[in-house]
């Protein structure tokens, strides 16, 4: 097992790498604890890893995307609420990135903060979601505007839940370490790039040294900018026309997977202001982010007003203009507060093959 300490203006705290199971039995440290889980993650692992937790000790959980509101706070608000436990509760939730945001804002609402332990068990929450101190609730049809700044105590790794993943999910997780792969550098995209096929076969050894990678680049990112009024407004990344599609379409395509599609509309906008080259964006396009999608993209079948007027409620967005984070040849990031609609829809025209 190796541990990163993570500093935080809120509480620091530690991503564990776990070599084995034994972590969930560790758990009854604390006295008074209530576990969370996804229940397709209980079904997969109910009878296996997590077969120690007791029964009147957690709380299965249905999880969509149309669940990560304020009515599944509450859920979790009045189970908390029946124990005799207040401010020495512990939080425990095991699941992937929407258990992470439901639990979290919980945690960090309820008698003023709860202490809070997540396990992730999604690529998408072990490489990104799980450090950066984020919660975030959608609010009826518009996504992650409540949210606040709470990190976990504790976050435990354990590279084994991943190999249950169904494949649009592991892919979801890939397009967020294919973001920050790429907002590493040249090097970095190019060492993710050459471990592709290895880590889409899911080798344990490739997988966590690409979860690694992502967490020390998203941390390059968070260093001095932990509530995100700076440089972390980079890691937004193709999530601009990500969170747009993600909306129009209902999240009928999961997180991740928009993000691809996102930073594919970010690049050919690059591409149109001449930030970057049309040579560049192809070899992206092809050599890495198009083998990421589970879907074949077609965007003509969405609404351009519909995809324009949900990117307009961008919640970064500071002045008339789109919100739109791009990227260079040199493979910097450049953050751009005067997207024309314009550009938008002649990025969105012609086939993305």
């Amino acid at each position: 097992m190796s541990v990163i300490t993570i500093r935080s203006n809120v509480l620091d705290y530690t991503v564990h790498f776990q070599d084995n199971a034994d972590f969930v039995e560790g758990f009854s440290r604390f006295t008074q604890r209530l576990f969370v889980i996804d229940e397709s993650v209980w079904q997969l692992h109910g009878h296996g890893c997590l077969s120690s937790i007791p029964e009147s000790e957690r709380m299965i959980f249905p999880i969509c995307e149309e669940r990560k509101n304020l009515d599944s706070v509450m859920e979790i608000y009045d189970r908390l609420m029946q124990s005799s436990a207040k401010k020495n509760m512990t939080l425990i939730s095991i699941g992937g990135g929407i258990i992470q945001d439901i639990t979290g804002f919980v945690a960090s609402t309820l008698y003023r903060g709860l202490n809070w332990v997540f396990v992730p068990t999604t690529l998408l929450a072990q490489a990104d979601s799980c450090i950066g101190s984020k919660t975030s609730l959608n609010y009826k049809r518009f996504k992650n505007i409540l949210g606040t700044f709470y990190p976990p105590s504790e976050v435990h790794i354990y590279a084994p839940f991943l190999q249950t993943l169904a494949k649009g999910d592991f892919l979801s997780g890939m397009g967020e370490v294919a973001k920050l792969h790429i907002m590493g550098g040249t090097d970095t995209a190019a060492a993710l790039t050459a471990a592709l096929p290895a880590i889409l076969g899911r080798d344990k050894d490739s997988l966590l040294s690409a979860i690694r990678r992502s967490l020390a680049i998203k941390l390059s990112y968070m260093e001095g900018d932990e509530f995100d009024t700076g440089r972390r407004n980079l890691l937004n990344y193709g999530h601009c026309f990500g969170h747009a599609l993600e909306t129009v379409c209902h999240y009928a395509i999961p997180h991740g997977q928009a993000v691809v599609v996102g930073m594919l509309v970010a690049n050919r906008t690059a591409v149109q202001r001449g930030l970057l080259s049309a040579v560049n964006d192809q070899r992206l396009a092809k050599q890495l982010l198009a083998s990421l999608l589970d879907f074949k993209l077609d965007l003509s079948i969405y609404s351009t007003t519909e995809l324009i007027a949900a990117m307009k409620q961008d919640k970064k967005r500071i002045g008339e203009g789109l919100v739109m984070v791009m990227i260079t040849d040199s493979m910097e990031l450049v953050k751009a507060d005067d997207v024309t609609p314009e550009e938008v829809e002649l990025a969105l025209a012609g086939s993305f093959e």
